[in-house]
């Protein structure tokens, strides 16, 4: 098991964002971008480089971390990440058809793909397969950040996309994850309701991915301290790696980076 870090960014700032409250501003309706502005809860921003986390992270020997690009405005930091860490750093937001190979040519080892291919509810495998042939199986991630309906009495997960407001019909269960892991390298997988809230993992869900993912697979979600780390370990059968975003200490949090850092080369 590993730990995989993570540079989010919005507005081009590095920032730890409580997923659920992320929306998409309405370009030419003030009323919709005051709205998603007002929404949004940020536990942690800083003006400090995305490249400086980067270096870090090189400095660290982690591999396998992801830059996300929530929304637009972050090509920039974006690029200076990838560049100070050629190679170590996978990248999500916004990736399709036609940017996904210039990403890979930037640095990135693997884009990381979730709108393009989930969209308007559903999967489009004709859209995974033509970004398979662009980037080749071992380039690519599967982003299947998911949440269960609320007010439904359906106990599945379900992908969810547009900032993770919008829900698929594509279910997170033992049968889909065997038909993506063909066509995709590794899965991403943000537990939605819990991200960014440091209050637990979603046990279920990493149990789920323990099981039945034959592919490495990545969890994200309410990590906020070595027991987590320790519980994500046992319960995905030491196949699941862990991020860790808002409790880490380089992201105000309380938990030393450090003593993850430590934790994780005590694992490999």
């Amino acid at each position: 098991m590993k730990f995989r870090p993570c540079i989010d960014l919005h507005n081009g700032q590095v920032k730890q964002i409580v997923g659920s409250t992320l929306k998409d501003a309405t370009e030419g309706d003030e009323d919709k971008t005051k709205e998603a502005a007002s929404a949004l809860n940020t536990n942690f921003e800083t003006d400090r480089p995305a490249a400086d986390y980067a270096k870090m992270y090189d400095r660290d020997a982690l591999t396998g971390g992801h830059v996300i690009k929530l929304g637009p405005g972050n090509e920039e930091a974006a690029s200076s990440a990838l560049g100070a860490y050629p190679g170590g750093l996978q990248i999500g937001g916004g990736i399709n058809d036609t940017n996904a190979l210039s990403w890979l040519e930037a640095g990135a080892s693997h884009v990381i793909v979730t709108s393009h291919v989930f969209s308007k509810g559903k999967i489009h495998m004709e859209r995974l397969k033509k970004l398979v042939e662009i980037c080749g199986k071992e380039r690519l991630v599967l982003d299947l950040s998911c949440r269960r309906k609320p007010n439904s009495t359906d106990d599945s997960y379900y992908v969810v996309t547009d900032r993770w407001q919008s829900f698929t019909d594509y279910k997170v269960n033992p049968e889909n994850l065997r038909e993506l892991a063909a066509y995709c390298d590794e899965f991403l997988v943000h537990g939605v309701d819990v991200e960014g809230m440091q209050c637990g993992i979603l046990t279920d869900l990493v149990e789920l991915l323990g099981e039945h993912s034959t592919i490495p697979v990545t969890y994200a979600g309410g990590v906020r301290s070595i027991e987590d780390l320790e519980l994500v370990k046992k319960l995905g059968r030491d196949k699941v790696d862990a991020t860790v975003g808002s409790a880490l200490d380089c992201f105000g949090g309380s938990l030393s980076y450090d003593e993850v850092v430590a934790w994780h080369k005590a694992q490999n």
